[in-house]
């Protein structure tokens, strides 16, 4: 379904050389494209025709306009006939938001027995397509170039596809991750730059300590609570374990209370990402876990022990991914039988939902670090299929973002013990190079997963933000 309330403008580069006979057809043949791209091609925001560029000067004030109106989340750009290249300069040096370089043409095949020279001066986008982008690559705009014919489905989807990390990389600024405490004692990934990562991606990173958070938590009535509990019996099965129903019900409902806390103290700060750290809990009964799970689910980003690094790419892709199939994951423990190589993936409590592959459950289970009381969570198996793994990484002098495509797949043999949700997957090329390559290059043991974005999509944010990045292969 498309979101209206924003969309992306679409530009048609021409000249006066061809007369107003050519100017007049390469409208009409944009009009019809758009029309068709919006009705068929399922993309997840319009496009709107905004006219042909003819002059430096008109492209120079549309892209200004593009920067104004925050409605508008990027550019696409068509040649249909060849547009001189120092016309783009100015207007294209101003533009401030992603680019989309579409190289097709408005006929599907060459017509050879009416095929002229009128033919070829108005169908001249092979010619159109590398004058201009010579001229963005001289740029270095590191925009997007797609190739292919624009009735094809196949090129529709990477359309759509490159429209949700456009709108990423528009959101992403607004960014804004509350801390409770600060980072895990002597952990080293988890630091970094918070006023660099402002200024290159708009991130907020802002301190509580924890008795900020308490004071919300004890505010939360006993209605409020109960209300919230009816909801989790229609959601998921709980399993009471060793505990008796009250008991389990009570641990259950601190959670809960902790839920409603941390969504209405994210709510009244603009905070759309979260991180938390078992080191610094102060009177809170137990460590969030199903509260951090249910926030996670809404998709509200989060990384365990302060790494804020973490909960904003977490947040990031979430927006990328419409909040499906994306979420925070730690490298746990391996399985490393001959040819049977994978990685378990888990955490002490908080593995995003949008992972569960079955209806979750809610167990109560002691957590044997932090020393507060047994924490609620929601345990379920991951899903299966192809993903993409990705961390950030602060080197002093730059960030650096790591990706490593997996296939993900569906455990086969039960856990009983096990309390907490598991997520396992092979790592691509294979299990040895995968894991050297990532520990070469400094890739953290926290990460986001996401099995709803390619690792071309990441690696096009990447470029948008011209954020140094490795991907393993």
């Amino acid at each position: 379904m498309k979101n209206n309330e924003k969309e992306f403008w679409f530009v048609v580069g021409t000249q006066h050389l061809y007369g107003t006979q050519v100017i007049n057809q390469v409208k009409k043949h944009a009009e019809e494209m758009i029309n068709e791209l919006n009705k068929t091609a399922h993309l997840p925001f319009p496009i709107k025709f905004i006219g042909t560029a003819e002059t430096a000067d008109n492209i120079t004030k549309l892209m200004k306009e593009v920067n104004y109106r925050d409605n508008v989340l990027g550019v696409v750009t068509w040649m249909h006939t060849f547009s001189p290249a120092k016309m783009w300069i100015t207007g294209t040096k101003l533009l401030q938001k992603p680019l989309l370089h579409f190289a097709t043409q408005y006929n599907e095949s060459i017509p050879w027995k009416t095929i002229d020279m009128d033919f070829m001066n108005l169908n001249q986008a092979a010619h159109g397509d590398r004058e201009y982008g010579y001229i963005n690559a001289r740029l270095k705009k590191d925009n997007k170039v797609l190739v292919g014919y624009w009735k094809d489905p196949k090129i529709h989807k990477q359309i759509a596809q490159w429209m949700d990390v456009a709108y990423a990389y528009n959101e992403g600024t607004n960014i804004r991750i509350a801390r409770f405490g600060d980072n895990m004692r002597d952990v080293g990934v988890t630091e970094g730059d918070k006023i660099e990562a402002q200024i290159k991606f708009g991130w907020v990173v802002d301190y509580f300590g924890i008795n900020d958070l308490i004071q919300e938590v004890e505010k939360i009535t006993p209605q409020e609570v109960d209300n919230l509990f009816q909801k989790y019996s229609t959601l998921y099965h709980f399993e009471y374990g060793n505990y008796s129903k009250t008991k389990w019900e009570q641990h259950v409902k601190y959670q809960a209370r902790l839920e409603i806390a941390l969504r209405k103290f994210l709510q009244q700060g603009n905070y759309n990402a979260f991180t938390t750290n078992f080191q610094d809990l102060g009177t809170l009964e137990q460590l969030p876990g199903l509260a951090v799970q249910r926030l996670m689910a809404d998709g509200y980003g989060f990384a365990g022990e302060g790494d804020w690094k973490t909960a904003a790419i977490d947040r990031l892709l979430k927006i990328m991914s419409h909040n499906k199939f994306t979420g925070f994951m730690e490298d746990y423990t391996y399985e490393m039988s001959k040819g049977n190589e994978y990685s378990l993936q888990a955490h002490m409590l908080e593995v995003d939902p949008t992972w569960a592959s079955n209806k979750p459950k809610i167990i109560v289970s002691p957590l044997g670090i932090g020393g507060k009381g047994d924490p609620a969570r929601l345990i379920f198996d991951g899903k299966s299929g192809p993903a993409v793994v990705v961390s950030m990484a602060d080197f002093g002098n730059k960030f650096k973002l790591l990706i490593n495509e997996v296939e993900a797949f569906e455990p086969n043999e039960p856990a009983p013990k096990l309390p907490v949700a598991r997520v396992l997957w092979k790592i691509k090329p294979n299990f040895a190079d995968g894991i050297r390559q990532w520990i070469e290059n400094g890739g953290g043991h926290h990460t986001v997963a996401t099995g709803a974005l390619t690792s071309e999509q990441i690696i096009d944010w990447a470029k948008m933000v011209h954020l140094d990045f490795v991907l393993i292969k």
